[in-house]
């Protein structure tokens, strides 16, 4: 005796089955998709982050212009394209040159370090045995190269990984501001395309999620980039006015710290530094200017961070520091948009559901 599945069953196990193929061959189809694309995603990514984030100044200029949005692309283009170059390029011509000099200090046998000044030795912690090798280089140089010549060779395959990770940084950066540029120039589609899939995300809620992404972008370009650029401006300004050598360097190691939001903590070897070699007067106002550019960002972040974004200051900034320490710089931007979304999803999930009608 055997049962007969009914036909209704049949059929619905039918298009069960029909519907999980499709679905598997969907997502086999996106999992393909990005894989393939896998190389281009990050230039994507900022592409799209420096696109929104010069979406307003751009719509000026193209006003200025009369409108033609592919003069004002290409303009644009040519700006952002000589902002990141032109520091890049001196700052590696300052190393370079400061390198080759170093070398030929070293073949010439002219390389000379002046003695500690008697407040080193004083220091806490640091101050004695910093001291000591101070005093041991501006006397027998050769002594200490030698101490320290493993440390030194070890660190040239980390230098030279770093410089050709900085040079591939670079060229990432010079062709996202490409990828903007050809966004900028096509921002009406970009931006329906964009919007048309926020509603099909969100449904009802969108365009909400829409603008909630690209005030985002904004807010972080301006509260944490915007800050961290305005204080290492000034911050540079107080390295060559007082001296400081390799004040490029410095700079950079500023910027980045900024971001981190930890470049306080750069400006005290360089106060220390002042301390030791410049008179008390000199030290003290690089002191009180350095004091001015580390506050920078108590009143400039609540003023720009946050600003036209409908979520707290907390889940942008939470998001954005979040982010860059899960995947790096870019997710500055990925996690405060992931934060601030999951912010306000959270919120709808909260609110009750509406009434039935009667």
């Amino acid at each position: 005796m055997t049962l007969e599945t009914p036909a209704s069953d049949t059929a619905y196990i039918n298009r069960a089955l029909e519907a999980s193929i499709h679905i598997g061959l969907a997502v086999l189809l996106a999992a393909a998709c990005l894989w393939i694309l896998r190389p281009f995603i990050p230039l994507m990514a900022w592409g799209i982050i420096i696109a929104v984030a010069a979406y307003p100044a751009f719509r000026k200029l193209q006003s200025a212009v009369g409108g033609r949005g592919g003069l004002a692309a290409t303009i644009f283009g040519f700006v952002l394209l000589a902002i990141l170059i032109i520091p890049v390029f001196l700052l590696a011509e300052s190393l370079v040159g400061g390198a080759q000099t170093l070398v030929a200090h070293i073949k010439d046998g002219t390389l000379t370090i002046p003695p500690p000044p008697d407040s080193v030795a004083t220091w806490p912690i640091i101050g004695p045995p910093l001291n000591k090798l101070w005093y041991t280089a501006s006397t027998n140089l050769t002594a200490v190269f030698q101490r320290f010549a493993p440390q030194i060779t070890s660190a040239i395959p980390a230098l030279l990984s770093a410089s050709a990770g900085l040079g591939l940084t670079v060229l990432q950066f010079v062709l996202s501001i490409v990828v903007a540029g050809a966004l900028l120039a096509n921002a009406h589609a970009a931006s329906e395309a964009a919007r048309a899939l926020a509603n099909r995300l969100f449904s009802e809620k969108g365009p909400e999620f829409h603008e909630l992404i690209s005030s985002t972008i904004r807010s972080v370009t301006t509260g944490i980039l915007g800050v961290a650029i305005i204080q290492t401006f000034f911050a540079s300004i107080g390295f060559l006015v007082f001296g400081l050598p390799g004040a490029g360097v410095w700079a950079v190691v500023f910027l980045i710290a900024a971001v981190l939001q930890v470049g306080v903590i750069v400006l005290v070897p360089a106060v220390l530094y002042a301390f030791s070699i410049a008179s008390t007067t000199k030290a003290v106002i690089f002191l009180i200017w350095c004091l001015i550019v580390g506050l920078m960002d108590n009143v400039l972040k609540p003023i720009l961070l946050g600003r036209g974004v409908a979520v707290p200051i907390a889940v942008v900034f939470l998001g954005a520091i979040g982010g860059f320490a899960a995947i790096g710089i870019i997710g500055l931007f990925i996690g405060a948009i992931v934060l601030s979304v999951g912010y306000k999803l959270f919120l709808a999930w909260l609110e009750p559901p509406p009434a039935a009608p009667n």
